[in-house]
């Protein structure tokens, strides 16, 4: 994904109105290469992925505030720092003989979505069921560590900062676009929609989520309650998981939204 900077002039044209005027070769620059993604036509690679979509709410309303572009590209500095040095800190066990000993693989795919990111983990590569269990403990580890530890440093410097970081995690297949610089697929399309799910922080679909298996010791495993939600564009009888304490932190007109299954 790039921007595409053109010398235009004016000219007039034959009815002898004035046009924006741009040489050839400049004209012929506007088309696909501008997307970044390569070869489209290229075959299409199917991987087994976790997706996680992570949306800073509040986002919008913190880029109204007079003057946005004095604070905006500083708080996004700040704040993708700190979350890339979050997953590395979550995921990391010890350092051993100068290399990482991890929970799980770190994600092999970050895309900026102008107010939150996508990352992507291969599951092809997760030895057991439980890495992919240690990567939904990190994240929700590090959703709450914004509310609670990287907001209040924020105040020292931002007006109205986004309040809460959200997100979204699904299981599924995605395909690779080009020479995978991008990537599409149903499960990305479900973590967008769970990160903007009601009142709710975080959500994982049941489904490519075994508890027992994610979260052998049963105290992790009671930490997370099923729900039954209609979920736009995906289905009307989604059963998904939350977080009990953020479930039972709700109003009861939101918990409403949510049926037991």
């Amino acid at each position: 994904m790039a921007s595409l900077n053109l010398e235009y002039s004016i000219a007039t044209h034959t009815d002898g109105l004035a046009a924006e005027s741009l040489a050839l070769d400049q004209f012929q620059r506007f088309n696909t290469d501008i997307l970044g993604l390569g070869n489209i036509s290229q075959e299409a690679e199917y991987l087994e992925a976790l997706v996680a979509m992570f949306d800073l709410e509040g986002f919008t309303t913190f880029c109204n505030q007079i003057d946005p572009h004095l604070v905006v590209p500083e708080y996004l500095d700040s704040f993708l720092r700190w979350l890339f040095d979050e997953i590395k800190a979550e995921l990391t066990v010890e350092t051993k003989d100068n290399r990482m000993l991890l929970w799980a693989r770190l994600p092999f795919f970050a895309k900026f979505m102008g107010d939150g990111i996508l990352f992507l983990w291969n599951t092809k590569y997760a030895d057991n069921i439980v890495d992919i269990g240690n990567i939904v403990i990190s994240l929700h580890n590090i959703c709450q560590r914004y509310k609670d530890n990287f907001v209040p440093e924020l105040r020292i410097n931002f007006t109205r900062p986004p309040q809460r970081l959200r997100c979204g995690i699904a299981r599924g297949q995605v395909i690779s676009i080009g020479n995978g610089s991008d990537f599409v697929g149903s499960c990305i399309n479900m973590a967008a929609r769970l990160q903007k799910l009601g009142n709710l922080a975080f959500a994982f679909p049941r489904r490519g989520f075994n508890l027992t298996q994610c979260f052998p010791n049963e105290k992790r495993r009671e930490e997370w309650i099923p729900k039954r939600v209609a979920i736009r564009g995906i289905g009307d009888e989604e059963i998904i998981m939350v977080n009990r304490t953020e479930f039972q932190s709700l109003a009861p007109e939101q918990q409403r939204e949510f049926k037991d299954p």
